[in-house]
């Protein structure tokens, strides 16, 4: 079972921000904004390519909603997915990133040595 799986068990505890019977969102525990919530679905989806069109709407809607109790529908907010180990992906369950709460810059995140190989 992995840790995303873990914490929709309750098996692992989390600060919980929502949650309905096909969704879970709660809040990141190393924060890369001062709002870094974690929306994950309950049933193990390993990355964004497994999930088919009806739950990914029912995702986006859930989404909606976590960005609405955050606060964050008015000034906006970044939602990141990492697809795969070269996408970043560090846990195996799909998950989206939302991130707000500040004016959020855009750094690189390629690593300098890909940057010489000009892919940028």
């Amino acid at each position: 079972m992995c840790l995303f799986c873990k914490i929709v068990d309750n098996q692992i505890p989390s600060n919980k921000v929502l949650e309905d019977d096909n969704f879970l969102a709660f809040h990141d525990i190393s924060p890369k904004a001062p709002i870094h919530v974690l929306v994950v679905p309950k049933k193990h989806i390993e990355k964004f390519h497994d999930i088919d069109a009806k739950d990914m709407g029912l995702m986006s809607q859930f989404i909606q909603k976590v960005a609405t109790k955050m606060g964050l529908e008015k000034n906006g907010y970044r939602l990141i997915v990492n697809n795969g180990p070269d996408g970043g992906q560090e846990v195996m369950h799909l998950h989206f990133h939302l991130l707000g709460g500040a004016k959020l810059n855009w750094p690189h995140f390629v690593n300098p040595e890909d940057r010489a190989k000009k892919f940028l």
